[in-house]
């Protein structure tokens, strides 16, 4: 008779293995689902202080604002006979407006005048949450637009078309009716600069980006840049007060001289 031949223990045990495939997928699937639940928790626990970080900072700003401008703008920031309802003004409004000193303001008059700030950084950015978490308005510009290395000879261009019949071509201020004046732009922030831009504080209109984009300001913010830190070409600037006042000063002046002159002279040859 025949022999059946027996399975070996070799071929049995070779038979029992998994194959490495298998493994490999095994702890693929191992480290997905790791991963995936590690970056869960990760994002839900960094919401959470994010979500408690800005609930303290706007907490700390309700407190600051009821202690120092609930007075004039109301306790709820609606508005006063003495001021304005700040619902809607945004945290870059805030920003400029405290981070220049001008609020708290000193005294009632045609307008806010600049004096030094009241506030720390950390308070003036709690206030800014305050009033910015009642309702949407401009916010905070990004540092990225703010870094002057734009195209200054654009941002003159648009100064000159929108900025200088207030502030001057050089940015030196100027004069406006019933008190009122556009202050000059030397030693300014960039970021308070900007914020202007968006907010319209006192006589100032408001340029959003669909009048000039974010890239346009930040070349605006160039050129003013240059020109504060490059000296006047022409020599003695005058004040930068331009080429009617600087004509003006040359007619009084230089001509009044040339006439003092020429009267002495005749006085002493007679």
């Amino acid at each position: 008779m025949p022999r059946t031949q027996k399975p070996t223990a070799g071929r049995s045990r070779r038979s029992g293995r998994r194959s490495p495939l298998a493994s490999v997928a095994l702890i693929a699937i191992g480290l997905l689902f790791t991963g995936g639940a590690y970056a869960m928790f990760s994002t839900g626990t960094a919401s959470a202080a994010t979500d408690t970080a800005s609930q303290q900072t706007v907490s700390e700003g309700e407190k600051l604002f009821a202690a120092n401008c609930a007075t004039c703008h109301g306790l709820s920031a609606e508005g006063t006979g003495a001021g304005p309802s700040l619902i809607g003004v945004g945290a870059a409004s805030v920003d400029f407006q405290v981070g220049t000193g001008r609020m708290p303001m000193q005294a009632n008059g045609p307008q806010a005048i600049v004096k030094p700030v009241q506030f720390t950084e950390e308070q003036t950015a709690a206030l800014a949450a305050y009033v910015a978490s009642l309702a949407p308005g401009p916010a905070i510009p990004a540092q990225e637009l703010l870094d002057a290395q734009g195209d200054a000879a654009s941002g003159a261009e648009l100064f000159r078309i929108n900025c200088a019949m207030c502030h001057n071509v050089a940015g030196a201020g100027g004069a406006l009716t019933e008190g009122k004046y556009a202050p000059a732009l030397e030693g300014v922030t960039p970021q308070h600069i900007y914020e202007a831009m968006i907010t319209g504080p006192q006589n100032m209109p408001v340029f959003n980006d669909m009048n000039i984009s974010p890239e346009d300001k930040r070349d605006i913010i160039t050129y003013l840049k240059y020109v504060e830190n490059n000296p006047s070409p022409g020599g003695f600037a005058l004040g930068s007060l331009g080429p009617v006042s600087e004509g003006l000063f040359l007619w009084i002046f230089g001509l009044g001289a040339i006439v003092a002159l020429t009267v002495w002279i005749t006085a002493k040859s007679n």
